[in-house]
């Protein structure tokens, strides 16, 4: 009988998402978000975190507007 045991590619399979935001920069701020919502199970209690990330994003797609 043959064992096969994960590559590391296989256990770092990434999240679309995640792989997305990354690119974008805006990752730590994406976190911070998820973390404030498990920390108070209201997304309303967490709107300065909603804030920063929602700038951040809108700040890289002007800069991928104006690359264009």
């Amino acid at each position: 009988m043959i064992v096969s045991s994960n590559t590391d590619a296989e256990k770092e399979i990434e999240d679309p998402v995640e792989r997305m935001l990354k690119k974008t920069g805006c990752v730590e701020l994406h976190y911070q978000v998820q973390e404030c919502i498990a920390e108070h199970k209201d997304w309303r209690k967490c709107q300065n975190e909603v804030k920063k990330f929602k700038e951040c994003m809108a700040e890289h797609t002007k800069q991928q507007e104006s690359k264009q």
